[in-house]
Parts: C-alpha cells; structure tokens; sequence
C-alpha cells in the first residue's frame, strides 16, 4: 500500500485558480447588478432616411434647379431620451466658393419623425418648426444647382438637441450653428450626389 505524496506548489496553484474565478463571478454579478439599478441598454442609432433618392446615389433631377426643385422626402427614427427638438441643415461641401447652404430648419417639435417631399417654403412651417435663409439667399429649400462638371455631394443633417432654440424665422446657418452649441444630443445625416 503506497503513501500519498503532497505537492504544496500544486495545492496552492489549484487554491488560487479557485479564487481567481470566484473574483471573476463576483465581478460579473456586480457589473449586471449595476446594469439593472440605472443604467439602461444602448440606445439604438439615430438614422436620417429618405425615400427620394439612395443614400450616396445620384439625386433625381426632381430635387434639383433642373427640375421642379423640390425638397426630398425624409424620415429619422427615435432621438435620444431628453430631445426638445430638431434641426436640420442641408449643404454642399464642393461648392467652388466654399460650403454652399441649401436648407436650414430648425425647432422642429420633439415628436416629428418626417418632413414631406416638397415642403413648402413658409418661414413659419404647419405642424411647428421654422425655416431660415439659405445661400441663395431665400427662406426654405432651393436644391442642387452646381456650376457644370464634377459631381457635388449633398448633406443632410439632422440634429436632435436639448433645447428649443431661441431664433427668429428667416436665420442663417450660421446663426443656427451658434445656437445650437451645446445642445446637441445626436446627429445623423444622409448624403447625394448631383453633376450638371
């Protein structure tokens, strides 16, 4: 009948594997605990669409000076907990002078999701919101309109901010901008492109 032989180094090595995942259990339930007590599961994205066109595609003619030159048709999906409002600022980064503004709205109520193709361009909008000036200069949309050759891109970007802001109608992008900093809780945006 043999005696055991007890290797000291092998009990501890298997005591402190022990420990470590215990330490590793307790970790975990504390994270999931914390979870439950406050903090909420990732919010969704914040995604601007439109049905006029597809995103990073050509803009029908329709959207454009070559056309009726209607505004194009966009929806968003939920905004972050705590938005009061939208703005929404459409613009041409390849513009030969610069970034060209197309369309700037903002104060659109907490509770839209859409803005209908071919918005009409009151100051003062129906349902709430207002338009300012853009580049050409006048009040609401004026569409893609650039100098014959290359392609331009054009951006639509929505924000959802904190506030309703403090703008009269008829304000420029670069008003808008100032009030907006700060306020900003998510933007999310949906780009065309068009060549005359």
């Amino acid at each position: 009948m043999g005696i055991a032989t007890i290797h000291p180094q092998r009990n501890r090595t298997a005591s402190l594997l022990v420990l470590l995942a215990l330490g590793l259990c307790l970790l975990a339930t504390g994270r999931r605990a914390a979870l439950g007590a406050g903090q909420q599961a990732p919010a969704k994205a914040f995604k601007l669409e439109t049905s006029s066109f597809l995103p990073g595609d050509d803009i029908p003619r329709k959207f454009t000076c070559e056309g009726p030159d209607v505004s194009p048709a966009l929806t968003w999906t939920e905004p972050p907990a705590g938005t009061k409002s939208f703005a929404l600022i459409a613009d041409d980064p390849d513009a030969p002078r610069g970034t060209f503004v197309h369309w700037v709205v903002y104060n659109l109520p907490a509770t839209a999701r859409r803005l209908s193709e071919a918005t009409p361009g009151n100051d003062e909008m129906s349902g709430g919101g207002r338009q300012g000036t853009n580049d050409f200069p006048m009040s609401g949309y004026a569409g893609p309109c650039p100098p014959p050759g290359k392609y331009h891109r054009y951006f639509f970007r929505l924000y959802a901010l904190d506030t309703v802001l403090n703008l009269k109608s008829g304000a420029t992008r670069q008003g808008l901008d100032r009030a907006m900093k700060g306020h900003v809780l998510a933007e999310a945006e949906v780009m065309g492109r068009f060549r005359r």
